[in-house]
């Protein structure tokens, strides 16, 4: 077998296949990986594998070469987000194990009024959500939030929907979080832009969604009797690391990624050394980097681990990524197959043929993937993919907030075929209507005060 062959990407075949053909193989290849993921409750990566193949075969690629484009954008993808992912996962697994999770939490909850609870909630869920994955994230929080609830004798959603919120809000519209990074690598996005308007946009959806909103979930959903049986996750005895010591750690690689940003701003020179010396410290993988290898010391040795149970919290660490990893590799590959057969080109024309703004348009694709698969990576990946031939001719900050609509519209409305919905009902002890009408509901102002925000940015770049 010629694996040289089988790799070659597929060369564009837009000027042989008519605009009818190519909405027919877009809407088949994403009705086979529809079904394949809810109906026959396959493995995202063999749907997305299946379904890229479906659109190659219908858009009329020759046979041999309809794992082509596939291969290619799997093995971009995977050197692009694969290293960040796996990097991601040692630090958060390193502030799970030390119990810095729990030191960050205590201290400020600690410090806050039954009032201000709800806010404090939402901050601590977005500063540890930085580093985290949402499922990671919900594990590592939820069990806190139920002890804060109990001991508090406040509202379980008063405090359950604000940690959500800062849990999803940071997933979608902030890297190095997987759906922005990878909508990033399509669209060519600059990192640091992205992650500084990522961040504007953050705080009011985060205010709206979860604080806000919390106050109209607990009347409409009703009281929850606080669930008794989980116990908060992470280390709960011996020498923990310091408060200081843990948010200067997740802070680490967004601060360097940001000063960056600001380096391509004030630095007239692009070619200078210290320039470069910016481009490389503030660049995703050197960030993420330092910052697992710093928190192998302020949270792994200063939590008592010696050298081996260090190794041991990073070992552990990476196998649960794994099929995080090839979901979002064939998603690369489904992306790829996208652009190679056409599919971008086309819906640039059409863009421009009806008039709808880029921004809006990626965000509508986004919605329609994530209700159709429940997956925001997925949708993320997916219509990024089909957008962005749009970004060709936009300034660096409209591609990132192209990024940030794309991001928004993949969390809209989470329902039943979301794992992250069931995940949710079953630590809150919720009905699924109880569910529909707090978490879904949340994730839907999410997703639409995301794309208000962008909007709004957009009219000052």
């Amino acid at each position: 077998m010629n694996l040289v062959a089988i790799a070659e990407p597929v060369s564009k075949i837009s000027h042989t296949t008519s605009d009818l053909r190519l909405l027919t193989a877009v809407l088949l290849s994403i009705g086979v990986i529809i079904v394949l993921i809810t109906r026959v409750k396959m493995h995202p990566f063999l749907a997305l594998l299946l379904g890229s193949a479906t659109l190659a075969a219908t858009a009329g690629v020759p046979f041999d070469q309809l794992t082509g484009s596939f291969v290619t954008g799997f093995g971009s993808t995977i050197a692009g987000v694969g290293l960040l992912i796996g990097l991601g996962a040692m630090l958060g697994r390193l502030l799970a194990d030390s119990g810095g999770a729990n030191i960050v939490a205590d201290t400020v909850l600690r410090r806050s009024t039954a009032r201000s609870l709800p806010w404090a909630v939402a901050f601590t869920a977005a500063l540890l959500g930085l580093p985290l994955f949402f499922e990671v994230g919900v594990v590592l929080l939820v069990p806190i939030v139920l002890l804060v609830a109990r001991r508090g004798n406040v509202p379980l959603l008063s405090v359950g929907i604000p940690a959500l919120a800062g849990l999803s809000v940071l997933h979608g519209l902030v890297p190095p979080h997987p759906g922005p990074l990878v909508a990033i690598d399509a669209l060519k996005a600059d990192l640091g832009i992205t992650l500084a308007f990522g961040l504007i946009a953050a705080v009011p959806t985060l205010i709206v969604a979860g604080p806000l909103y919390a106050r109209v979930a607990q009347r409409w959903v009703g009281p929850l009797q606080v669930p008794t049986a989980i116990a908060p996750e992470g280390r709960q005895s011996g020498p923990a690391p310091r408060f200081a010591a843990v948010v200067g750690t997740i802070l680490l690689p967004v601060g360097l990624m940001l000063v960056k940003a600001l380096a391509d701003v004030s630095i007239d020179n692009p070619k200078s050394l210290v320039q470069r010396v910016f481009d490389v410290i503030g660049s995703p993988l050197v960030a993420l980097l330092a910052a697992t290898l710093v928190a192998m010391v302020t949270l792994g040795r200063a939590a008592g681990l010696d050298r081996a149970g260090v190794s041991g919290v990073i070992e552990k660490s990476l196998g649960p990524i794994a099929g995080i990893v090839f979901i979002v590799g064939a998603g690369g590959g489904f992306k790829q197959t996208l652009i190679d057969v056409g599919v971008g080109d086309a819906v640039s024309q059409w863009s421009e043929k009806w008039h709808v703004p880029a921004l809006l348009l990626g965000w509508l694709i986004a919605v329609l993937i994530r209700l159709a698969t429940g997956s925001a990576t997925v949708a993320t990946i997916t219509a990024a993919g089909i957008v962005s031939p749009l970004a060709a001719g936009m300034s660096p900050a409209q591609v990132s907030l192209l990024v940030l609509a794309v991001g928004a519209g993949s969390l809209f409305f989470s329902h039943v075929n979301d794992a992250g919905f069931w995940l949710v009902k079953e630590y809150f002890g919720m009905s699924v209507g109880q569910t529909l009408k707090s978490w879904s509901v949340m994730e839907t102002l999410i997703s639409v005060t995301g794309l208000v925000m962008v909007l709004i940015l957009s009219a000052f770049v």
